[in-house]
């Protein structure tokens, strides 16, 4: 197992409807494309927001088919497309977390 980090930068202005895209659409969607997401976090103070997530892949052939699927959902590019005037998110940041030999095993979400 392999897992993903990623930290979306969010605005104070917009951070309402990030989350209400993110919690209502983004999240199930991409349960439907298989991700397993272990935990959400949101950091930072009013002048530097980011909100970062914990994925849980099988490997990262997995991973891979994961983001693909779920960018190519219909359902989500329309939804980004109705959302596109507004900025919700700056810069991501993605890493793909592989264990170390002697790293303890993080439980699988159900």
């Amino acid at each position: 197992m392999i897992n993903q980090l990623r930290t979306y930068q969010i605005y104070p202005k917009t951070r309402a409807a990030f989350h209400a895209r993110f919690r209502d659409h983004a999240a199930r969607i991409m349960r439907r494309h298989g991700f397993r997401i272990q935990a959400m976090w949101e950091t930072g103070e009013e002048d530097n927001l980011a909100f970062v997530y914990l994925l849980a892949w099988r490997d990262e052939v997995e991973m891979k088919a994961g983001w693909a699927a779920f960018m190519a959902d219909e359902e989500w590019v329309e939804i980004k497309r109705n959302t596109k005037e507004m900025p919700i998110v700056g810069n991501i940041d993605d890493k793909v977390l592989r264990p170390t030999t002697y790293s303890a095993a993080i439980a699988e979400a159900p």
